[in-house]
């Protein structure tokens, strides 16, 4: 994948050099502007890595810096963006914003020129939201849809009930305003629709898996991932332990502590 890609008229992608099991080729920095207009949006600065910020300044005048979540990996680097650009930082939890107010649902902006329409998507994490590009008919989704893979509820921050209600809210959203996902990690998706449908299906039946599993005699959720993640690396262990947790919170089933645990 190229480090540098114009995706869409208004979305330009810097991929951060952070590859890795959690964030495959690296994080999405999207920068996004309007055609004729100077200024710029930047989207998840990424990690505090000083070449990458660098570049991705060189790329202003930087207007507003909005995080999709709050997890270190999209928003490490946004104060020091924020100190080379002297733009705001906005995002869905106060803690992160510097000189801007946090996104709320259906907020309608206009920024540097350039329309967009937040979306609260809790789920992966409390924090996480989408944006919605209506001109290029593109949604930024952070971490809520991956390009590649499916995404980890970060349990217990993360809730599978509110991911699942967002899931069903971006499917809706995709069937009428939606031609591409531009997400936090991995390839840009081009088929909104049917990625939303896999993902809503994927979840049905890993729920079904878990139940199968505690219905066998697993005890805890290491236990659980060992039955069900058979199939996956077992680096992804930790992470899809959070998922299993998520999914026995969401089931009412108790989720007793295992061995493993998870960072994302």
């Amino acid at each position: 994948m190229s480090t540098l890609e114009q995706v869409t008229t208004r979305a330009l992608r810097i991929l951060a050099p952070n590859p890795g099991p959690m964030t495959l080729t690296g994080t999405n920095t999207w920068v996004l502007r309007e055609p004729g207009d100077e200024r710029c949006v930047v989207v998840d600065p990424g990690p505090l890595d000083a070449g990458h910020l660098a570049r991705v300044a060189e790329h202003g005048p930087v207007a507003l810096i909005v995080l999709t979540h709050g997890h270190v990996d999209h928003s490490e680097g946004a104060p020091q963006l924020h100190e080379l650009t002297g733009a705001p930082v906005i995002a869905r939890d106060p803690a992160l914003c510097i000189g801007a107010e946090p996104l709320t649902d259906e907020a309608v902006r206009d920024v540097a020129g350039l329309e967009w329409l937040t979306v609260l998507t809790p789920g992966h994490s409390s924090d996480s939201v989408c944006l919605l590009l209506p001109a290029d008919r593109a949604l930024l989704t952070g971490d809520t849809v991956l390009g590649r893979g499916t995404t980890v509820v970060a349990h217990p921050d993360g809730r599978l009930g509110d991911y699942l209600d967002s899931l069903q809210r971006l499917r809706d959203l995709a069937g009428r305003e939606l031609d591409v996902l531009l997400p936090g990690h991995g390839p840009v998706l081009d088929a909104p629709v049917a990625v939303l449908d896999f993902y809503l299906a994927h979840r049905a039946e890993r729920l079904e898996q878990v139940r199968d599993a505690v219905a066998a005699g697993a005890s805890d959720a290491a236990q659980i991932v060992q039955r069900v993640y058979a199939d996956v690396d077992p680096v992804l262990w930790p992470a899809a332990e959070r998922s299993v947790r998520a999914q026995l919170d969401y089931l009412g089933l108790p989720a007793k502590q295992g061995t493993t645990s998870g960072h994302r």
